[in-house]
């Protein structure tokens, strides 16, 4: 399948040709490779590459499935896989396969999907930019001297440069969302217990972490959430089961909306001129489309949200590395880290089990406040961040200081991780790029639960200002 064909396809376009009959399963994952191997060079998302066993899968790709033969790719966080190793881009961790598939892993196959390897990431997932040490920089398709975001960036950035039309992803304080702002896709957060986590684990940081994808286009990323979604056996807590299918949200002629924007961060400081244009020209559009707009925001204590979320962070650090010495009979030390995360690691052994427990309790708290809010308001559309994406090199991994490293941090992501506080469904939208070309993405923050909502609201959009016509530069 050439090229200038495949690329123009989004999953479910690629999952329809093949059932048709019109191409097969190979040949798309043929093209899949071809532009990896052309492309990765440049943007280095790929970082496991399992193409031969990917030809191999495409070889006896089942018919009855939603992406029946479609290329994908697994993030190197979570989504354990026996075909590749998954070391969350730190160096700790055994360059070894899993021993099993997690069941999202397991799901997303079953769906049809065809993983070609694993994609770059920060060192346990930390910082909204995707530079590790273990692998080196992924690379922004819109501009290569500038970050992908994080810390799902690398599947942001191969499917942005059309290597796979969608790729897994995660998200604990933006990283679905923050990368696809930056690379110009739809980065939809579900709701808390939508997608498993299982087998080997309940939930990740008290369930601020969720799993899904980046892609292209509403469609992929509705159907992706049909095709993964619902409780594995021994879940802690699941989330409502929709009154649908997500993909038949996509529809249209739903009712209007009731839809709040701002323009400023949590703590009422106004954010980089580029994304304010950004959420204006969305709330203009919405507004066009018959929705009712106002400018509004949750009342929501900036510090005090910010201060739990950094305790809970830490705490969740200084679990992870301890579960990975207890499990190799490995000694942690400062020279196997970045700085930071040797920093998070030394502030999470300073938590007591009371400053957890009253970090989630201020959290829980404000998740009440902001769901009072949202029974006036449908939908709250804010910039997904407070700048453009940043050039290379920007932010020091290698500070130590958790609190002197966490202030840019904080900066450039000031809202996202507010829902996975709250736990509440929200989308990252392409729809605006500015003069230097790099594409400013739009959140919008759904009830909890209400990924129908978001989604059908999505695709309304994307029929007024189609995005997939714009191409990175590569």
């Amino acid at each position: 399948m050439p090229f200038a064909e495949y690329i123009d396809y989004d999953g479910v376009g690629l999952a329809d040709l093949i059932a048709r009959r019109e191409v097969t399963a190979l040949e798309v994952v043929d093209a899949a490779i071809a532009r990896a191997e052309e492309l990765n060079p440049r943007l280095n998302a790929i970082v496991y590459r399992t193409f031969e066993r990917a030809r191999e899968h495409a070889k006896h790709a089942s018919p009855d499935t939603p992406f029946k033969g479609v290329p994908f790719l697994l993030k190197d966080i979570l989504a354990q896989t026996t075909e590749a190793p998954t070391r969350s881009a730190s160096g700790f961790t055994p360059d070894l396969p899993a021993p099993h598939d997690a069941e999202l892993t397991a799901r997303f196959r079953r769906a049809g999907l065809i993983s070609l390897g694993k994609t770059n990431a920060p060192e346990f997932g930390l910082v909204p930019i995707t530079e590790p040490k273990l692998y080196g920089p992924a690379r922004n398709p819109w501009k290569l001297s500038h970050s992908t975001g994080g810390s799902s960036g690398g599947s942001a950035a191969a499917v942005a440069a059309r290597i796979v039309p969608l790729a897994h992803a995660n998200d604990g304080g933006g990283s679905i969302r923050i990368p696809a702002s930056c690379c110009g896709l739809v980065g939809l957060k579900p709701t808390r217990g939508r997608n498993p986590l299982g087998p080997d684990l309940g939930d990740v940081l008290g369930g601020l972490v969720v799993e899904h994808v980046v892609s292209r286009s509403v469609r992929d990323t509705a159907l992706a959430l049909d095709a993964v979604a619902g409780p594995d056996l021994g879940d802690p807590y699941v989330a409502p089961p929709p009154a649908r299918p997500f993909a038949e949200a996509l529809r249209g002629g739903g009712p209007r909306l009731k839809i709040a924007f701002t323009r400023r961060n949590l703590a009422g400081e106004p954010l980089h001129a580029d994304c304010i244009a950004a959420v204006e020209s969305a709330a203009a559009l919405c507004r066009e489309l018959g929705h009712e707009v106002a400018e509004d925001a949750p009342p929501v204590d900036a510090a005090q949200t910010s201060q739990a979320f950094l305790a809970i962070w830490a705490a969740g650090v200084t679990l992870v590395i301890d579960a990975i010495a207890m499990m190799t009979g490995q000694k942690p030390s400062e020279d196997r880290f970045e700085g930071l995360t040797w920093g998070f690691y030394q502030q999470g052994k300073t938590i007591a089990a009371s400053q957890y427990m009253m970090a989630w309790l201020q959290l829980q708290q404000i998740a009440r406040a902001v769901a009072r809010w949202h029974v006036k308001w449908d939908v709250w559309l804010t910039p997904t961040l407070g700048a453009p994406p940043l050039p290379l090199g920007s932010i020091d991994t290698a500070e130590t200081d958790v609190i002197r490293a966490s202030a840019p941090l904080l900066s450039y992501v000031p809202i996202t991780p507010l829902q996975n506080a709250t736990g509440q469904p929200a989308i990252n939208l392409p729809l605006y790029w500015n003069d230097a070309g790099l594409p400013i993405g739009t959140q919008f923050v759904g009830r909890f639960g209400e990924e129908a909502t978001l989604l059908a609201l999505a695709a309304e959009l994307e029929r007024a200002r189609p995005w997939d016509r714009r191409r990175p530069p590569l």
